[in-house]
């Protein structure tokens, strides 16, 4: 009787295990070649962090692993959020849209109050305490996605794409969102948002002329907005650096150099890492944040630089393997626009180190230090989880 009774309760221990691990669990069901990019991106971009921002705090006289801590202590709760996300039926999670959209847009108005704070020119942040900022507009990317996932996604009146009224709602939200950050001013989240909106809305399967129309609304504005000097002095002046680099590169054009030095100084197999000295004599500012891509050319050289592009390259590929696969158009277009927001972000990020792209301060996903961005781009790794676990309309 004692050794039946032992059996059962060791089978019943066991079964959790078995049940999470088992031919047909979820774990078993992940995009593991999706996961092992992620992890591995995050790996370097946790070395790159630590040598970014080790030399200055030993010479600050501060404790050199502080940045380090708290870096590893946001990828730990982001690997957490994703995991969780994943769990969760994506085609249920879509009837809590609105309310993430709404909550994005508190934030960013929160922002905009005495709440928020400036850092490095941007009103962005809300001091959250224990040296800790949130950045609502990074959060203000899931929300938008989702909610156009069901706009575009959810025809009304039994179309199979979405109608005028369906797309100048979602325009009319995602509005309020470019809005919100082009206050702040986020131009690099702006960009990024704008991308983002146009490919989902391409996507989706409307018509050639609302693409065109919209493709043309968008040049007009930034001729506008130009025009109408809503830009910012600073953000005139990157532009003008980036269009005649040679100008003034001790001047407006003095990051874009010095990233182009750095990068360029690495050669084929890089200084080493904690050996790069433009990193550490701090020529390049923000290397742990909007620069980051510009410490693995210097210390990992050609051949690191090379395996982040690859490595993101699979991240974007495998977004959208998911988004064709699946057989729910709303988890299409949700797979979709998080492909185009991991994909158009690195490739501003990196551009901008190597000066193909106008300098705009826009973190590399999964590489660079901070933590709104982390956590975001973690929520975005579960979401396509999710997406792929369940891409069957049956499943």
């Amino acid at each position: 009787m004692s050794a039946g009774y032992g059996g059962s309760l060791s089978t019943f221990r066991r079964s959790p295990i078995r049940r999470a691990i088992g031919r047909g669990s979820i774990f078993r069901r992940l995009d593991w070649v999706l996961l092992s990019a992620v992890l591995g991106l995050t790996w370097l971009g946790t070395l790159l962090v630590w040598s970014a921002t080790r030399p200055g705090l030993v010479q600050a006289g501060r404790d050199p692993e502080s940045y380090l801590k708290k870096h590893l202590l946001t990828v730990a709760v982001g690997l957490m959020l994703a995991l969780a996300v994943s769990m969760l039926d994506y085609r249920l999670v879509r009837a809590y849209a609105p309310v993430l959209y709404v909550a994005s847009c508190i934030g960013l108005v929160a922002v905009l109050t005495p709440l928020g704070s400036t850092i490095k020119g941007h009103h962005s942040w809300i001091e959250v305490g224990g040296g800790f900022q949130l950045q609502p507009a990074e959060f203000g990317k899931v929300g938008l996605v989702m909610v156009l996932a069901v706009l575009l996604g959810e025809p009304r009146d039994g179309h199979t794409e979405p109608g005028a009224g369906d797309l100048l709602v979602s325009l009319l939200l995602a509005g309020v969102v470019v809005g919100l950050i082009v206050m702040q001013p986020d131009l690099g989240t702006t960009m990024v948002l704008g991308v983002l909106i146009l490919a989902m809305v391409a996507v989706s399967g409307v018509s050639r002329r609302w693409l065109f129309a919209l493709s043309g609304g968008a040049v007009a504005a930034a001729v506008a907005g130009w025009q109408l000097h809503v830009l910012k002095p600073y953000q005139v002046d990157r532009f003008i650096a980036f269009a005649y680099p040679a100008a003034d590169p001790k001047g407006v054009g003095y990051n874009a150099a010095q990233a182009r030095i750095a990068v360029g100084s690495g050669g084929v197999f890089g200084r080493g890492l904690f050996r790069g000295q433009q990193t550490a004599g701090h020529f390049v500012p923000e290397q742990h944040t909007d620069f980051i891509f510009t410490v693995a050319g210097e210390e990992l050289g050609f051949i690191g630089s090379a395996l982040i592009v690859a490595l993101l390259g699979l991240v974007v590929w495998r977004a959208l393997r998911i988004a064709i696969n699946c057989e729910n158009s709303f988890g299409v277009l949700l797979a979709s626009g998080v492909a185009c927001w991991l994909g158009f972000q690195a490739f501003e990020n990196i551009g901008m180190c190597l000066g193909l792209m106008p300098i705009t301060g826009v973190p590399l996903p999964y590489l660079s230090y901070g933590g709104s961005a982390t956590l975001a781009n973690m929520v975005a790794l579960g979401l396509l989880q999710a997406v792929h676990v369940r891409r069957h309309t049956f499943a």
